[in-house]
């Protein structure tokens, strides 16, 4: 059996070449803009919480939570906003794409190894997922530069700006381009590794759960509900979504705290932020916000799944 049959076995996908490309992108760039709406005052949260000193008054995702409401109303809970979504459409759009056609690819390159279909899916998936992440990596690190000054200015002693144009231009002006790209080797360690693990954790566990449920293993059998596929994918990206945010959190960290920083001559090192890191907190510091990253993760991991099987449902080609 050939890769794309392979994958055709389990109702809840979809190849890409069945797909409408353009019906894709576009309903696509609507499903999506409403989960980031949703689920973006969990990321201004971890943000703030890893960049907070050591004597900062928050000290969990509550109490930062009311912070911000307190001082800025529920629009704190969405600074930066613009930034992302005007840079998340394109970069969502080179992310899917590869995604999809390197998963295909990989399916095709691991059939003849004859391995189980759990294992050609972690494979595949995941080698899709670092590959994807590392095409979409140079839209991505600008956009966080941004966004995430953006979201903690003036809080814990850092600087104000009057929207995303001027922090670029302040950026810019101290740095270069090349401070729109501080962290781009830590984003790229961070990013292509938990992509790698979700979508791996994900395609795994997915084949994994329909192995026992008694689906997709034999010919002739009838095809499971909706429901069933439904709470398959849900439960695949809760597991996916666990298992990337404890391995890849404190590089998050670090790359965080070096992407927010200041104008400053004696900016530490990722090395030097580790230090500090300890110095605070101990070995604990590096898992600063990982209640907020597991829940993000969790969370946006479910719903972007689900909604991106949806898509593609309703994308297929006739």
């Amino acid at each position: 059996m050939d890769a794309a049959r392979s994958q055709q076995r389990y109702q809840s996908e979809i190849n890409w070449d069945k797909l409408d490309k353009t019906k894709f992108y576009v309903l696509g760039a609507g499903i999506f803009t409403g989960i980031t709406v949703a689920l973006y005052p969990i990321s201004v949260v971890k943000t703030r919480l890893q960049v907070a000193d050591h004597y900062a008054a928050e000290k969990n995702a509550f109490s930062v939570f009311r912070g911000v409401l307190k001082t800025d109303g529920i629009p704190g809970l969405y600074r930066g906003f613009g930034t992302v979504i005007t840079g998340a459409i394109p970069a969502r759009i080179i992310f899917l794409t590869a995604l999809e056609t390197i998963k295909v690819a990989t399916f095709r390159m691991v059939e003849p190894f004859k391995l189980s279909e759990p294992t050609q899916a972690a494979i595949a998936n995941g080698i899709g997922g670092m590959l994807a992440s590392l095409c979409s990596q140079s839209i991505f690190v600008p956009i966080d530069v941004v966004s995430q000054r953006l979201m903690v200015q003036g809080y814990s002693g850092h600087a104000n700006y009057n929207g995303g144009l001027d922090v670029v231009r302040k950026v810019v002006k101290s740095e270069g381009i090349r401070g729109l790209y501080r962290g781009f080797g830590l984003s790229v360690l961070t990013y292509s590794p938990s992509s790698a693990v979700w979508w791996a954790s994900y395609g795994s566990s997915q084949r994994f759960m329909w192995s026992l449920l008694g689906h997709g293993t034999e010919n002739g059998q009838s095809a499971p509900s909706q429901g069933m596929v439904v709470s398959v994918q849900a439960a695949g990206g809760i597991i996916a979504g666990a298992t990337a945010s404890c391995i890849t959190t404190p590089l998050d960290t670090i790359k965080t705290r070096l992407q927010v920083m200041g104008h400053k001559n004696d900016r530490p090192n990722a090395r030097q932020v580790v230090k500090q890191l300890i110095a605070e907190d101990g070995w604990s510091g590096l898992y600063r916000g990982l209640g907020p990253r597991f829940v993000s993760m969790s969370a946006w991991g479910t719903s972007m799944i689900l909604a991106y099987e949806y898509l593609k449902r309703l994308c297929a080609k006739e």
